[in-house]
C-alpha cells in the first residue's frame, strides 16, 4: 500500500477495502472478456439483436472496472489488471463456453455467469459496509447495472 489514503478512513479498513475491490477488479476485467467472446461467437435465430445487446454490457463492464481501479488507487493501493492476476486470483466458476454457439446458449451461459458475478458483488457489498462505504456504494451501483443486463438476457429468452 501506499503512504496515504483517503481522509477518514483507517489504513487497515483501507487496505481490506483494497483487497475486496481487486477481487471484484479481476471479475469485472475478466467478465468483459467474456462479454466479447460472446459477442463473436453468437450464432442463429436474433443474431442481430443479441449481438448489438452484447457490446453495451462490453462496454459499461469496462466502465465497471475503471471506476474500481481508480478507487483502489484512490485508497493507495495499485491495481492489478493483468490478465495473469484474474488467471491467479479466479475464485469464482470459469466461464466454459467456447467457440461458436446458439443465441439461447450464449445468453444462459451468460446468465448463469452473472448470477455468480452478482453474487460475489453482492457479498462485496456486505463486507464492504462495514468498511468503506463510498466503495460499497460503488459497487452497489454495479449490481444495479449486471442485474438490468441480466434482465435483458432473461426477457430475451422468455
Amino acid at each position: 500500500m501506499a503512504k496515504f489514503t483517503v481522509p477518514g478512513l483507517e489504513d487497515g479498513a483501507a487496505e481490506k477495502t483494497v483487497s475486496i475491490l481487486q477481487d471484484r477488479l479481476y471479475q469485472e476485467n475478466e467478465a468483459a472478456l467474456i462479454l466479447k467472446h460472446a459477442h463473436w461467437n453468437v450464432t442463429g435465430p436474433n443474431f442481430i439483436a443479441v449481438h448489438e445487446m452484447i457490446d453495451p454490457q462490453v462496454d459499461a463492464v469496462r466502465n465497471q472496472a475503471d471506476e474500481t481501479a481508480e478507487r483502489i488507487a484512490a485508497l493507495g493501493g495499485e491495481p492489478d489488471g493483468t490478465p495473469d492476476g484474474v488467471v491467479r486470483s479466479r475464485n469464482w466458476e470459469p466461464f466454459a463456453s467456447k467457440g461458436r454457439a446458439s443465441t439461447e446458449y450464449y445468453i444462459q451461459a451468460l446468465i448463469d455467469y452473472y448470477d455468480a458475478f452478482i453474487i460475489a458483488d453482492r457479498k462485496a457489498i456486505a463486507e464492504l459496509d462495514e468498511l468503506d462505504v463510498i466503495s460499497s456504494n460503488i459497487i452497489q451501483d454495479h449490481v444495479q447495472e449486471l442485474e438490468q443486463f441480466q434482465w435483458f438476457l432473461h426477457s430475451h429468452l422468455a
